[in-house]
């Protein structure tokens, strides 16, 4: 156990002065992660945060089913409650909906407008909540093949819209992701060999005294795995005080801003993940790139 500690206070204080010692390349490598990481990571909340508002829109989103003339609203109520993307619905009698269009039309003799246009010309209706929203067209396929439906409405823009905000914000991701990971992996990997370059003699001293490479060379790696650390933490705060500040701003607002903003709000789960995910990410970033640094010399 002694002999335990007594390697991991070498690594330790070898890792410390080699980060002493790198000055402003180790700010290069640990800014380039950061910006990596920060782009990430409000890219990762962006689309989480699209993603929900996206069910959020479809839970919201009614399909508005019109039954056929004569048609009882209770023998077909039982059929489209059980379909399965069915996630609640509400049954509109004709009078009901007739009495509603009368007074929003400003009529107060609902009687006299009735017998002028000879009778009720409204239809039994049943309004219904999908599921999601990646299920509403399906949905309304399905409730259009009922025998007893005359027609099936719903606007699915606003949606459709988002869905393709959400695709495209997943492909710029990726690519910001891709370039940046390969700069902040070629940064920290040059930073790191600059440091073993610049210790070249006393490396060449351990390996006449008879130390192994990993021994060597395992304070430059953690070194690495430091800067992606750093970064990761670096990015999180920025990203929480964005996200302080975007909340703040939207307080107070009108019903839909609010509706928005509900929408944007993290779980709690992805509020623990996100920073989980930028640790892991800059520490895997810091990792390869160190160990890009010191293949070559430990050869």
């Amino acid at each position: 156990m002694f002999k335990f500690f007594t390697k991991l206070d070498y690594l330790l204080k070898e890792t410390f002065l080699g980060l002493l010692r790198g000055g402003w390349m180790n700010w290069a490598a640990v800014s380039t992660v950061t910006v990596l990481l920060f782009l990430f990571g409000l890219s990762l909340q962006s689309s989480w945060q699209l993603e929900k508002l996206l069910n959020q829109f479809g839970s919201q989103l009614e399909v508005s089913v019109y039954l056929n003339a004569g048609t009882r609203l209770e023998a077909i109520a039982p059929i489209v409650e059980n379909l399965p993307d069915v996630a609640a619905m509400q049954t509109i009698t004709k009078e009901q909906a007739w009495n509603k269009l009368v007074k929003e039309l400003g009529i107060s003799d609902i009687e006299g407008a009735t017998q002028q246009l000879g009778d009720n010309p409204l239809v039994d209706e049943i309004k219904v909540k999908a599921r999601n929203s990646q299920v509403v067209p399906t949905l309304a396929t399905q409730l259009a093949k009922i025998p007893q439906v005359n027609a099936v409405q719903y606007v699915d823009e606003a949606v459709q819209r988002i869905a393709q905000l959400h695709q495209g914000l997943n492909w710029i991701t990726l690519t910001i992701t891709i370039i940046l990971t390969s700069t902040a992996i070629a940064v920290t990997s040059t930073t790191i060999r600059l440091i073993v370059l610049a210790r070249r003699r006393e490396i060449e001293i351990m390996q006449l005294v008879g130390a192994t490479s990993t021994w060597i060379y395992l304070p430059f790696i953690l070194q690495g795995i430091a800067f992606g650390l750093v970064g990761g933490a670096i990015a999180w705060s920025f990203i929480s005080l964005i996200q302080q500040f975007i909340t703040k701003l939207l307080t107070n607002q009108p019903e839909f801003i609010q509706f928005l903003t509900n929408g944007l709000q993290l779980t709690s789960a992805q509020t623990l993940l996100l920073p989980l995910i930028l640790l892991g990410f800059g520490t895997t970033v810091g990792l390869l790139g160190s160990l890009f640094a010191v293949r070559r010399f430990a050869r």
